[in-house]
């Protein structure tokens, strides 16, 4: 399988953590400090070497956080105390610890105060996290309470975090808890740390599942790597079990990122066979790499699926599929997927309003532009400032936008003459 192929690279790293071997040709500018490797039920501080581009390698000798300490207390380097912080802090540091929650653990909190002034001259975060496992002997549901803090704050050591914390016996890390960091990586486009992290996953036993795949896929989506994202779904197929709505709806993602549209909708039509149907995320998604092209047929294909699939459409989703008769110079059948929408109930924003505007435009009707504006100004609809722009430039083209309002005011009289009855 590909993707477990290309995953299985770094497997030896096992209970590591970003750090491949010392002899890695992108080192430079290296500058000594110090990374935890979990052991049992201890860290131990291994000397490591950080590199310019952020990444830990792990040296040939290893020693233990008690001769660590000594060595860093003969250095003169200050060890971290978990119930002091610097006084000299700023004061973006005491607004972000006086806005930790109140009912957070007592030991939770000093651990968040330290990351929060968190220094590397105080030490490496591994050291820290080390000090906190001996003192304050932490539950996983402290552990959580501390990762859920930081990514709520979104925190950049979030996940430095919890790479650390999943090699920490007391944490009891699960499958979920890699995927959540494969996730956070993928997110940041950090696609080499998700590897290292899956592969570290799997050193521990733990085996892909379809919740994990689909992150993957959606990491590779995200990237632009769209044939690793296929290699990823296949993968999920060749686990024997049913693919859910996210596994689907991620993979048409990432052909509507890669340009082909047409493939995420015949993956659309397989989820339909068998009655499974795409947020409206998803929909919206695909209506727009059609809409923005002017594929009218693809368009009204999409727009029709959402409402098979049980989604009312919405101003936005009427939006797309007015633009694409507008993109392709369909006017007429812009405004009347715009009519469809007021029948249906659905209020016209101004931007639809716009978009109709714009498809006049594009086929120089003047005359039935200006028809659809009294319309509208019948019906009680005042035009907002996206449309007027609209207008504003399409008058400024012609250059008559000194004769705009007497047109407007001609129209309004022939509607005001039309509604008289004869004698």
């Amino acid at each position: 399988m590909a993707a477990c192929h290309i995953f299985s690279m770094a497997t030896y790293a096992s209970n590591m953590i970003c750090y491949p071997h010392p002899a890695n040709p992108v080192i430079n500018g290296l500058r000594k400090t110090h990374h935890l490797q979990f052991m049992g039920s201890t860290f131990w501080a291994i000397p490591m070497s950080l590199c310019s581009n952020g990444h830990f390698h792990r040296p040939l000798a290893a020693a233990s956080v008690e001769e660590t300490a000594k060595t860093e207390s003969k250095e003169g380097k200050p060890r971290f105390k978990l119930d002091a912080v610097d006084p000299e802090i700023t004061e973006a540091q005491k607004q972000a610890i006086a806005q930790l929650p109140y009912h957070m653990a007592k030991r939770c909190k000093a651990l968040m105060r330290q990351l929060i002034c968190y220094s590397p001259q105080k030490g490496s975060l591994c050291e820290l996290l080390a000090a906190w496992v001996r003192a304050m002997k932490p539950s996983r549901a402290h552990w959580l309470a501390v990762l859920k803090e930081l990514r709520i704050k979104d925190h950049p050591l979030y996940l430095q975090v919890a790479e650390i914390a999943v090699l920490e016996e007391s944490f009891e890390a699960n499958l979920r808890d890699y995927t959540k960091i494969i996730h956070g990586y993928g997110k940041q486009n950090r696609i080499e740390d998700a590897v290292k992290t899956l592969s570290n996953m799997k050193a521990r036993g733990f085996i892909c599942d379809q919740v994990t795949l689909t992150a993957i896929i959606d990491m590779y989506s995200k990237a632009g790597h769209v044939k690793l994202a296929e290699e990823t779904f296949e993968e999920i197929k060749l686990l024997g079990q049913p693919l859910d709505k996210r596994s689907y709806g991620s993979m048409i993602m990432a052909y509507i990122r890669a340009g082909v549209p047409d493939q995420g909708e015949s993956l659309l039509i397989e989820m339909d066979a068998q009655e499974i149907y795409a947020g409206s995320e998803v929909y919206k998604a695909l209506l727009r790499a059609y809409s923005v092209v002017g594929d009218t047929e693809g368009a009204q294909r999409v727009f029709n699926a959402v409402q098979l699939a049980g989604i009312s459409p919405d101003d936005k989703l009427c939006g797309l599929l007015i633009n694409a008769y507008g993109v392709s110079g369909q006017s007429q059948k812009a405004r009347v997927a715009f009519e469809n929408m007021r029948t249906a109930g659905i209020k016209p924003t101004d931007k639809c309003i716009a978009l109709v505007l714009a498809a006049y435009e594009k086929e120089n009707k003047l005359q039935k532009a200006l028809k659809f504006l009294m319309a509208l100004e019948r019906d009680g609809i005042m035009v907002g400032k996206e449309a007027a722009e609209t207008l504003a430039a399409w008058f400024r083209k012609l250059g008559v936008v000194e004769e705009v309002d007497t047109i407007l005011r001609e129209f309004a009289e022939t509607e005001a003459n039309s509604r008289v009855p004869a004698t």
